[in-house]
């Protein structure tokens, strides 16, 4: 019905008949409908989804427990990765250390051979030197007895040096 096209005399016969709010017989039939609404949206739709919730609030525990696992496992691991990388850094740096030593005892036997090599070249050369300073002497004064010989001969003669 349309209240507005109504003159004023129908519209307040009209709202007495059908108000807002009817006490009669379809007040309790839509109280019933309402609950059989309730009670079929409850099986239909409520408790499905409450279920579908149910198991994916389940699921997302489980991978948070999970993952919480899996996260302390790794942790442990870092741990000893960590350990074990800081004993290998400690192995290698002596490793190192002890092999610079070795190195600098090598270098310093090698120095102290080659400069007694070097010493006993420098004396083996002296007396080589002497040799031939001595052989040099000896062989000046023959060369000089001779000379002697001959200058005194051209000087005096031949016959008076005899």
């Amino acid at each position: 019905m349309n209240y507005f096209i109504m003159p004023a005399t129908q519209l307040v016969a009209a709202e007495g008949a059908g108000g807002l709010f009817d006490f009669n017989a379809t007040l309790p039939l839509m109280a019933i409908q309402f609950i059989l609404l309730t009670v079929a949206l409850t099986f239909v739709f409520y408790k499905p989804v409450s279920k579908v919730l149910d198991e994916r609030e389940n699921y997302i525990s489980g991978n948070l427990t999970k993952a919480s696992e899996k996260l302390l496992t790794a942790d442990e691991l870092y741990q000893q990765y960590d350990k074990q990388l800081k004993t290998a850094r400690a192995n290698a740096q002596s490793v190192i250390a002890q092999s610079e030593k070795e190195a600098k005892e090598t270098v310093a036997l090698e120095v102290t051979k080659a400069r007694t090599d070097a010493a006993k070249l420098i004396e083996q050369t002296n007396r080589e030197l002497e040799a031939q300073k001595s052989l040099a002497l000896q062989k000046l004064e023959t060369q000089v007895d001779e000379l002697s010989q001959l200058i005194k001969e051209k000087l005096l003669g031949k016959e008076v040096v005899l």
